[in-house]
């Protein structure tokens, strides 16, 4: 009782104003993450090639699903973001798992029973090994399987999913994977970065038209929002003035932040190193995912070098960093505000998809999510269209290079035994989500 009443003083001094009733309050997971076993995809095969550590059964959630989103519902959750494993559905190329497909019918059946809402990302970073084999999103060809996954994923699960995420963070896996060469397939080529970015908003915008034509012509299909989920980073120059650092950060805000979500609205990409190229339609977003983590500090030491992107600084020794992260990543809560000020130029909704740190201290992770949701509130309080909030993660899982060496979640997994144990930080958001959701009366 304690707790819960300190809690809430500490709410209302800190929170800015109350949350509409109706605002998506929960947390994310994704199926690689959390699932267990999954043999059938790139990822796999890469940790059994002794890349990084094997997932193995991860949090075991293909068969704990039910518990937890029991523990979910404990804490107030009413939203739940989750992603498909195609891996699973599609095991060889157009062979579907019709199994597999009741099963995802059964999780979201659950998520209904206990009235959480389900926001589906239809791919979150891994993709089935045939397709990894055909080069993955580095074929063109991905475009139209892809989008014949997410036809196939609206006819069957449609009828008990209205909000969707097509891709996660397009631009991470496309640098990650085929620029820094740290996740499969281990590429270090910029030009194969920027074509697998490419391809990916290429199969959003197809996807978003084929999704909701479908969903026109099915009277039993509920009529879909969707979009996509960026990474989103908060970059500020190294050196306050100087114009090289400036003119990097610049670069960087529109080809990481910005270049795929108005290539999106305006029906063209416009992304740098890309030829210009019709998409398949103008405004192909409902709503914009944005996963926020932290800032970075950019440096340029000369303003004409072919390096127009820069450097990120170290934080050591730079006097405005704040804390760091287990990742190694800055805490910057304004951060959070500033990039939400930044994409309710759309005039779209804004839905926070991921925002987390990965810390063994709790109390850490109470201070950020206070911190980070008082940006939130003052950004709403001033006009932005936010419709909710998804904390990274519900679940201690597996961190993809990193292994089981990074805990993000709100609830703590002995991956051994896979106990769950509720954090006092999971308490703590359960009590913002109560306190502060504003009630209205007919």
């Amino acid at each position: 009782m304690g707790f819960c009443y300190l809690s809430f003083l500490i709410i209302l001094v800190v929170m800015r104003k109350w949350f509409p009733e109706k605002f998506l309050w929960g947390a994310a997971t994704s199926s690689h993450q959390v699932e267990g076993n999954n043999f059938f995809n790139d990822w796999w095969k890469w940790e059994q090639e002794g890349k990084t550590q094997s997932s193995g059964a991860a949090c075991d959630h293909y068969h704990r699903f039910r518990e937890d989103f029991l523990l979910a519902k404990e804490l107030k959750h009413n939203a739940h973001r989750l992603s498909l494993e195609w891996s699973r559905l599609e095991k060889e190329e157009n062979v579907w798992d019709e199994s597999e497909w009741d099963h995802y019918k059964t999780v979201l059946d659950e998520l209904s029973k206990l009235r959480i809402t389900p926001i589906v990302t239809l791919n979150h970073f891994t993709v089935p090994l045939w397709l990894a084999k055909k080069g993955s999103w580095l074929n063109e060809e991905c475009v139209n399987i892809f989008v014949r996954f997410a036809q196939k994923t609206i006819k069957e699960l449609g009828s008990k999913v209205q909000y969707w995420i097509t891709l996660n963070e397009p631009n991470i896996l496309a640098f990650l994977a085929y620029y820094y060469g740290e996740w499969p397939p281990y590429h270090k080529n910029f030009g194969e970065a920027l074509t697998v970015m490419k391809h990916m908003i290429k199969s959003h915008a197809k996807s978003y038209h084929l999704m909701h034509e479908y969903a026109r012509k099915n009277s039993d299909i509920i009529c879909p929002k969707i979009g996509m989920a960026k990474a989103v980073t908060a970059f500020h120059p190294c050196r306050a003035f100087s114009v090289s650092d400036q003119t990097s950060v610049l670069c960087r805000k529109w080809l990481h932040n910005h270049g795929a979500v108005s290539s999106l609205i305006n029906g063209r990409i416009l992304i740098p190193g890309i030829k210009p190229e019709k998409l398949y339609a103008k405004k192909t977003l409902d709503f914009i995912g944005l996963n926020y983590y932290f800032r970075q500090f950019i440096r340029r030491d000369k303003l004409f070098s072919k390096h127009f992107l820069g450097e990120v600084c170290s934080l050591d020794h730079h006097p405005d960093a704040g804390k760091i992260t287990d990742m190694g990543w800055e805490i910057y809560p304004k951060g959070l505000y500033e990039l939400i000020r930044s994409f309710s130029r759309y005039k779209l909704p804004l839905m926070i998809t991921e925002n987390g740190i990965a810390t063994e201290d709790d109390s850490l992770r109470q201070t950020f999510i206070k911190q980070h949701l008082d940006q939130l509130s003052r950004a709403m309080e001033e006009g932005s269209p936010v419709i909710g909030y998804l904390h990274w993660s519900l679940l201690d899982n597996f961190e993809w290079a990193e292994g089981y060496t990074k805990r993000f979640g709100l609830v703590h997994v002995d991956h051994k035994t896979q106990k769950r144990t509720v954090k006092p930080s999971a308490r703590y958001y359960a009590s913002i989500i109560q306190n502060l959701t504003r009630k209205t009366t007919s």
